[in-house]
């Protein structure tokens, strides 16, 4: 039986508006993937950005750790920030095997010495378009059983812009380099990718309304309703007309990767299945 630690990236007043969008906080969701992908797995949800938050004690009491997205940009420096830098240090000194989407790969890349900022090339909001392994990645067990080529459910403007050293950048795509990653760091490891296989696409539907002036400010959408239609047909992707999901997928050149869950969350999944093999 695994023991998690999942760290929720935001601070209090973006959980609020989370669960407000969703119904849960990004922990919540993430411990409902690993769950379903690891039944019996124990998680324990912290939210580090918090000030009154209890530290957690015992790192090495847990199987990993978890990292979700967050709104928060490491370039800021808040105290919100550096608990969360914190926390990530001294999971990887203790010797924690660590994963994280979106804004756990850019805590984890701070903290060993990379750089995470704005990405010059524009952000990516609602996929991340045919991801292209490295020649390191298409042997590397994090990204076991992707194809050649593969689109994700993405939401974020800042990236990992300069790998830590000895890191393996593992994936990119032509918006950005680094989309997966491998860094060593004290004695433990951390896995991650920049786009979210943890997302359920009703949940990025909600997340792209959350976001909706980014949307129209980046020059995606023409207007807030622009941006509504568009969520509307993401969540619709899901929903519950085979017929007209098909066609929507059609619309949007959505493949398996992104529609089937076991394949959309591969990374989770081969994360946990390495921390089973070392827990055993």
């Amino acid at each position: 039986m695994l023991r998690l630690l999942i760290a929720d990236g935001n601070d209090r007043a973006a959980r609020d508006r989370h669960v407000a969008a969703t119904g849960r906080t990004s922990a919540e969701s993430y411990a409902a993937v690993v769950r379903a992908l690891a039944p019996g797995t124990v998680c324990r949800l912290v939210s580090p950005a918090d000030a009154d938050a209890a530290p957690p004690e015992g790192l090495a009491d847990f199987d990993g750790l978890i990292f979700t997205g967050s709104t928060l940009k490491v370039s800021d420096g808040t105290p919100e920030v550096t608990r969360q830098l914190d926390l990530m240090h001294a999971a990887l000194e203790a010797g924690r095997p660590v994963f994280g989407s979106c804004w756990g790969v850019q805590v984890a890349a701070t903290v060993a010495g990379g750089k995470a900022a704005e990405n010059p090339r524009g952000p990516e909001y609602g996929f991340a378009r045919s991801i292209t392994p490295t020649q390191e990645g298409r042997t590397h067990p994090l990204l076991a059983g992707r194809p050649a080529v593969w689109d994700a459910p993405a939401i974020h403007s800042d990236a990992v812009l300069e790998p830590p050293p000895g890191a393996r950048v593992l994936a990119g795509n032509q918006v950005l380099g680094i989309q997966a990653i491998e860094i060593r760091h004290g004695a433990g490891w951390f896995w991650g990718t920049q786009y979210h296989p943890e997302l359920d696409l009703d949940e990025l539907a909600a997340m792209l309304r959350l976001c909706g002036s980014a949307l129209v400010e980046a020059g995606f959408a023409e207007d807030s309703g622009a941006v509504a239609a568009y969520a509307a047909e993401i969540a619709d992707l899901q929903g519950s007309d085979p017929e007209a999901a098909h066609r929507l997928a059609w619309r949007h050149g959505i493949g398996p990767e992104v529609l089937e869950a076991g394949l959309r969350r591969r990374e989770i999944s081969n994360f946990l299945s390495r921390l089973s093999t070392e827990a055993g």
